[in-house]
């Protein structure tokens, strides 16, 4: 027994001397992040501002790789069975908590046990665009007009199962609303039909919308983020247009495979942080669609991960949506 106690007590001393020299040795060769999505899409675009500034920081290559498909599962899914020595994250977004929704139990990872969430990079807010001839001037009218034609208005998504169709089932079912989804393959055609007159409404992403809005386009009704937005400063949160607790902003983080060492994780949140509060980079996030957030710690993304996870899973249940 005495011979057992000193054993495990030696094998503690040594690991609690090995995490600061982890600490103190890392990086020591190039990081791969891999990004779910296509390049030059909002993530790609995050990852390759924030890998400019993680190379000074740390001195080695951030390698931004794009494994785009099944939603950002295929991405995902490389570095949930990665190494977790810190030399392969994730940049991916809300669509990881919505394909768990969607796909509860047939994903080819577990959301919580597969990953060390590290850090909330940014935070995609999504607005609420209608035509400009709609004879639509405000969230409450477009609500007033959808109640007094039930299932006569549409609205737009990039397709079944993304963040625009969510975000307004949840508003469908927040307000008791009967509206026909009308899906398309990705955001640009949605826009371009939005823009055409063909359909009502949609909530777009602030990238895709942005221009529309500037050059009079579209009409913006309201924003998906908890405060107004910068990019935004003339439209009114969801909130201020009368409807109450209403998020629906995508967030963009890092993750690690479970079992990266924590004084890894540490120093990528330091780093990434530190990158987030420059103002290049936070004019350059938000030029392209996305708040930088500057503030988060493992603790804080893993609570949201459960909330969005939580959120999303109740409105895939009370609308009965199905994607398989």
């Amino acid at each position: 027994m005495k011979r057992t106690a000193t054993l495990l007590a030696a094998a503690l001393a040594a690991c609690a001397l090995v995490a600061p020299a982890i600490a103190q040795e890392y990086p020591s060769k190039p990081i791969r992040v891999v990004v779910p999505w296509p390049p030059g899409g909002l993530v790609d675009i995050a990852g390759r501002v924030l890998g400019e500034k993680l190379n000074a920081a740390l001195g080695q290559p951030i390698i931004v790789e794009n494994k785009p498909g099944a939603g950002g599962v295929i991405g995902a899914d490389i570095v949930a069975k990665a190494a977790p020595d810190g030399y392969t994250l994730a940049l991916t977004t809300s669509a990881l908590t919505m394909n768990e929704a969607l796909r509860p139990g047939k994903l080819p990872f577990d959301l919580y046990a597969s990953f060390t969430p590290v850090v909330v990079a940014a935070r995609a807010p999504s607005v609420v665009v209608v035509h400009p001839s709609s004879g639509i001037d405000t969230l409450q009218e477009l609500i007033a007009r959808a109640k007094a034609k039930p299932g006569g208005l549409t609205y737009a998504s990039a397709g079944n199962g993304t963040p625009a169709h969510l975000s307004a089932e949840l508003f469908k079912t927040r307000l008791g609303l009967d509206i026909l989804h009308v899906p398309y393959k990705g955001a640009p055609p949605a826009m371009a039909d939005q823009i055409a007159g063909r359909i009502d409404f949609h909530f777009a992403n602030a990238a895709v919308a942005l221009p529309q809005i500037r050059s009079g386009k579209v009409r913006a009704l309201a924003v998906t983020s908890a405060e107004r937005s910068d990019m935004f400063p003339n439209v009114p949160t969801m909130a201020q247009a009368g409807v109450a607790d209403f998020e629906a902003d995508q967030w963009i983080g890092y993750l690690a495979p479970a079992g990266t060492p924590q004084a890894i994780i540490a120093r990528l949140v330091a780093e990434v942080n530190k990158a987030l509060l420059l103002p290049d980079v936070r004019s350059t996030l938000e030029k392209n669609g996305m708040l930088a957030d500057g503030r988060s710690t493992p603790q804080s993304f893993a609570a949201y991960l459960k909330q969005d996870h939580s959120r999303w899973t109740g409105v895939v249940k009370a609308a009965n949506i199905k994607v398989d």
